[in-house]
């Protein structure tokens, strides 16, 4: 293997340990021997006139650029494995995901919808899907049927198997919030009662928000 040529300071920045220099320094390069000084460098000092063979040059690269002579350097943290231990993996558990049971509960209607973990809808009803028309879709009684047909949707669909964590995401205060409450609690909804993990309010609130609609006048 044959190197080209190398310039001194290339020299100097591979053979650090022979050779350091700092930024800014008016002294010499080089220093000469000082004769009447007790301790002598044990290191060759590099000079332009110094041959530079190839078989050092190699030794040098090899032990500045091996990674056995850097100790290893272990973050905050974080423990530094020793190489001659065995490296062990340990698998855990696949995560399970959640599906989505959300309510949207508005003194006109009442809206149940289930999603799978991904956010993808599943069954999607409201009381106008039960036969309840106009003001009666706002009832206490709509929501509460409607909750029974949906706990009966799951089942016709044989949504229970994949089903094993559910959320329970409450929006709005209208008496569908009380009634799909009752449901979990009731026994319509037993097959879901125990896999319902989280109990969540996503109820939007205003904080100053937008003008309001002006009162209406009558007489």
């Amino acid at each position: 293997m044959t190197l080209p040529s190398l310039c001194l300071r290339c020299r100097r920045s591979i053979l650090s340990p022979l050779f350091s220099t700092r930024p800014f320094n008016h002294s010499a390069r080089i220093l000469a021997d000082d004769n009447t000084s007790p301790v002598k460098d044990s290191q060759p000092r590099l000079t332009e006139s110094t041959p530079l063979s190839e078989a050092s040059l190699l030794k040098s690269l090899r032990q500045t650029t091996s990674p056995s002579s850097r100790p290893p350097t272990a973050l905050p943290g974080f423990s530094v494995r020793n190489s001659s231990e065995p490296l062990t993996l340990s698998v855990n558990a696949p995560r399970v995901y959640a599906h989505h049971f959300h309510v949207y509960a508005t003194k006109h209607n009442t809206h149940l919808t289930l999603t799978s973990p991904t956010s993808n809808p599943l069954i999607s009803i409201s009381a106008g899907n039960i036969g309840f028309r106009k003001a009666n879709r706002g009832t206490y009684d709509a929501a509460y049927q409607l909750g029974a047909y949906m706990m009966g949707r799951i089942q016709q669909q044989g949504l229970m198997t994949e089903i094993q964590e559910l959320e329970l995401i409450l929006r709005g205060f209208g008496p569908g919030r009380e009634a799909i409450t009752k449901i979990f609690l009731g026994s319509e909804g037993r097959s879901l009662r125990g896999r319902v993990v989280k109990v969540m309010d996503a109820t939007r609130l205003k904080f100053g928000g937008t003008r309001g609609k002006k009162p209406r006048r009558l007489g």
